[in-house]
């Protein structure tokens, strides 16, 4: 309780060079609280009303839709839905010279869900194997692909901790783009290994996570919320859209340490089984493909090609 009460004094919205006195003065409290000769009840009591009262604070810190963001997740998606046609605005297609030079660029378009046809994962590493980015992908039948990404929504001159995850220091943010953006992105300019696979689903279900997805999207228009590395990542939260439309879903601890969400999905036969699964995580991996389709508007069909399952 003293080191989550001290961090998230550290990590707040108060006066930067308090900060440190502060989240220092409460840890000091709390040892005394529980050790040595000032050990007694009243201490006890005392140190807990100033926790609860830290508690309180911190969890009515509100999230906010104004602050100066980061060009690329300056503009926010919404969709409008009328029957089978979805009309997706600010779909977003940067044009990168290099992974931080790059012209912020979105599109409308308009979508029939009749031609929903396919869900595909993305997994992208960009240091342990252990932690991956998912990114969720429809494929639409003549209509092309669009793509799903949660993240955290910077500021500028933010960088992102997963430490700073924990404590209201970012706003949640869905980025709906092009796979030419998000996933050229990772493969072409951060140089991450990235690997798609594609999910073994019913129509029904792709449909009802599409639209759940995007009825979150819709609603973070209006009403912001806070990203949380634990519980509302890019995992943890994709989990939140597909779970009530798969009765099958068991909790895992895959979900938490997602660099082997593939893996579960494997052994779950979510995606292809046809070869042992190392060989279909070698053959999985896209970078060479989407390097040599560079900016094409064939990207995302060059980037499937000889991929098991498509």
């Amino acid at each position: 309780m003293t080191g989550w009460a001290a961090l998230a004094i550290l990590y707040s919205n108060l006066p930067e060079f308090l900060r440190p006195w502060i989240a220092g003065i409460f840890g000091i409290s709390g040892l005394f609280a529980v050790v040595g000769k000032y050990n007694n009840s009243k201490m006890r009591l005392g140190f807990f009303l100033l926790f609860t009262f830290v508690l309180g604070w911190w969890l009515l810190i509100p999230p906010s839709n104004d602050r100066n963001w980061q060009p690329d997740v300056a503009v926010l998606p919404w969709a409008t839905i009328q029957g089978d046609s979805v009309a997706i605005h600010n779909i977003r297609n940067c044009n990168y010279r290099s992974e931080t030079d790059y012209i912020v660029q979105h599109y409308d378009k308009t979508f029939d869900l009749t031609k929903l046809k396919s869900v595909d994962l993305f997994l992208t590493y960009w240091g342990s194997p252990y932690i991956a980015h998912t990114i969720l992908s429809f494929g639409f039948e003549g209509e092309g692909n669009v793509c799903f990404s949660i993240e955290t929504r910077m500021e500028i001159g933010e960088a992102y901790s997963n430490i700073k995850g924990f404590f209201k220091q970012y706003e949640l943010t869905y980025v709906v783009a092009d796979e030419r953006d998000l996933i050229r992105l990772r493969t072409n300019y951060r140089h991450e290994q990235v690997y798609l696979y594609h999910l073994n689903a019913s129509p029904n279900f792709i449909r009802n996570v599409f639209l759940d997805y995007l009825r979150e999207v819709n609603s973070l228009k209006y009403h912001p919320e806070w990203y949380n590395s634990l519980t509302s990542n890019c995992t943890t939260s994709a989990l939140v859209h597909t779970a009530p439309y798969d009765p099958n879903t068991i909790l895992d601890w895959r979900y938490l340490v997602n660099g082997f969400v593939d893996e579960m999905l494997y052994n779950r036969k979510r995606i292809d089984t046809n070869l042992p699964f190392g060989e279909l995580k070698k053959r999985s991996l896209i970078n060479d493909r989407a390097i040599n389709a560079g900016k094409s508007p064939e990207f995302s069909r060059i980037i499937r090609i000889g991929l098991p399952g498509m």
